[in-house]
């Protein structure tokens, strides 16, 4: 009994879907409603943040950035639930979902900063955003309490969070979606399953064929969805928030991606834990084409479009970078000054001795 219960469950969980490989709609029924400027605008962010991307990497073998994580292969997942967002909205990022936070209104050169380890980076007054989560799953419980204070101040807002499929191992995973469930706070958790917790594949984290299921358990919506199509994301997320804002509790939303780079710039090999055959199954399925060839059917996009984006991208990044160099460098006393109101003694000693170091 007890197993025909779990594939009960498990067939429930298909993963919803608009647009093939092909750029072919083969579920009109749920197509959003977007205008050709909308779906224009989405494109040109995907194309962005590719470029972006590239670049970011660049930067990080030069020296010029820090800790990088590459997102090549996941802006269908990040970009189409962000655009799927109302400005007021929170967006408590992992440290892969960088993009969502400058399509938010992060200034790109804090996003620059950010990687560098600079306070500045760290600095986004007027934006509902949190700084990117290093420890893995922290921002699910933190989401879950943003959500509350939302419900409990009678805003028509939500808290989304990202985590990949390693975070979804997480105790905090658990904690936080079975918290908001209880309180039904606006809250949407995404998990971007893109097959490995840096070399560990998903089939080894959990005995559960889709991570979307674990909603159950927690008591709210959960639905797995084609994370290479952006029309797909855009539609679960837009449906996720209009149920949150109205009550209806939160929602756990599994998109399956793919990351085509390492999973940071810090020494990671991915062939030593992929092979060639996936990463190239995984390539046929490029979020940016599928959706150009949409686009492209529909006579909204072009190669000349589609280079002026790509110039534009290089020009406002090597900008944003002469920014972030032109920033004044971090001291020790701001790392002092910027924990503390009141310095403990100790750390009133330290302060006055690096500031005189500093003055010199």
């Amino acid at each position: 009994m007890g197993t025909k219960t779990i594939e009960n469950i498990e067939g429930q969980f298909e993963m919803f879907q608009i647009l093939n490989e092909n750029g072919e709609i083969v579920n009109k029924e749920a197509m959003p409603e977007l205008s050709d400027e909308q779906l224009q605008e989405l494109m040109r962010r995907m194309v962005y943040t590719r470029i972006l991307d590239q670049r970011s990497i660049s930067l990080n073998r030069q020296g010029r950035l820090g800790f990088y994580a590459p997102t090549a292969g996941q802006e269908a997942s990040q970009l189409g639930s962000q655009f799927a967002l109302d400005k007021e909205d929170w967006i408590l990022p992992g440290y892969r979902d960088v993009p969502q936070i400058i399509w938010h209104g992060l200034p790109l050169y804090k996003a620059f900063l950010f990687s560098r380890g600079h306070y500045v980076g760290n600095q986004a007054d007027g934006l509902n955003v949190l700084s990117p989560q290093i420890i893995i799953g922290a921002q699910i419980t933190q989401t879950a309490g943003v959500a509350l204070g939302l419900k409990k101040k009678g805003k028509k807002n939500v808290a989304i969070t990202y985590t990949g499929d390693g975070g979804a191992s997480q105790g905090d995973f658990y904690e936080g979606m079975n918290f908001a469930g209880a309180y039904s706070a606006p809250a949407i958790f995404v998990v971007q399953n893109n097959r490995f917790a840096i070399s560990v594949p998903v089939e080894k984290q959990s005995a559960a064929k889709t991570i979307a299921q674990k909603a159950v358990a927690a008591g709210i919506q959960g639905v797995q969805v084609d994370g290479m199509d952006v029309l797909a994301v855009y539609k679960a997320v837009t449906d996720a928030r209009e149920r949150a804002i109205n009550g209806e509790g939160p929602t756990l939303i599994e998109t399956m991606t793919y990351r085509y780079g390492p999973h940071t710039m810090a020494g990671d090999d991915p062939t030593r834990y992929r092979s060639e055959d996936l990463d190239s199954e995984w390539e046929k399925k490029d979020p940016i084409v599928r959706f150009r060839k949409y686009l492209e059917s529909k006579n909204l996009w072009s190669e000349e479009k589609e280079n002026e984006v790509v110039d534009k991208a290089k020009e406002e990044i090597k900008a944003a970078i002469k920014q972030a160099d032109s920033t004044p460098k971090q001291k020790v006393t701001d790392l002092i000054s910027n924990m503390y109101e009141e310095l403990p003694q100790n750390l009133r000693e330290q302060y006055e001795e690096y500031s005189a170091k500093e003055s010199k």
